[in-house]
């Protein structure tokens, strides 16, 4: 996770330093210790190792994975606990008091939402990139989905933490993401309109 973080702390120090600035320092094993029992869950090794070493950002002043916060602990358990409230009220639910389902990618649960759907990212609009804890046939616990809030569409982006980190260090070193001032942070270079 370290030499992850560097790659991306090393691209931010060049090409967004506004964005180093938002990064916060790591979390402490209590901290983490006390999202898992809040969420009821136990977090993959590598999401904690990634925490330990950057405890998301400060505010979403800029958006730093992909125009999206990344989340702190704090803010993961506020996120989480939104989509909570409206499961637990019935808001996902069908006329016959199923869940509505989703359009899944093969090794996601075709609910519309799920507890053990761990936010990580927030766009500002209620959709995130998830830690999926809970994967249907085909998919592997620790996996990155994403998650739309008035979308069924559920992606696998990532097979797991460490992958989606890595895929997202590669793409700030080779050019596919850069930081525009525009969308107040860093985003796809093909989002960007040139004139």
């Amino acid at each position: 996770m370290q030499e992850i973080w560097l790659k991306i702390e090393n691209w931010l120090r060049d090409n967004a330093p506004k964005c180093l600035d938002v990064l916060t320092s790591g979390a402490s094993d209590t901290q983490i210790s006390e999202l898992e029992e809040y969420l009821s869950i136990q977090l993959p090794e590598d999401v904690k190792a990634s925490y330990r070493l950057h405890n998301g950002q400060i505010a979403y002043e800029y958006g730093l994975f992909n125009g999206c916060e990344f989340l702190s602990l704090e803010r993961i358990k506020n996120e989480w606990q939104i989509w909570k409230d409206l499961l637990d009220s019935g808001t996902f639910q069908a006329a016959d008091g199923q869940d509505q389902g989703c359009e899944p990618d093969l090794g996601v649960a075709n609910v519309w939402w799920s507890a053990k759907w761990i936010p990580l990212t927030y766009d500002g609009s209620g959709n995130h990139d998830c830690l999926d804890l809970a994967p249907a046939k085909g998919g592997k616990v620790g996996q990155i989905i994403s998650m739309w809030h008035d979308d069924p569409e559920r992606k696998i982006i990532a097979p797991s933490f460490r992958d989606w980190l890595q895929s997202y260090a590669e793409g700030l070193e080779s050019g596919k993401f850069v930081f525009s001032d525009e969308y107040n942070g860093i985003v796809n270079v093909d989002d960007v309109a040139f004139t």
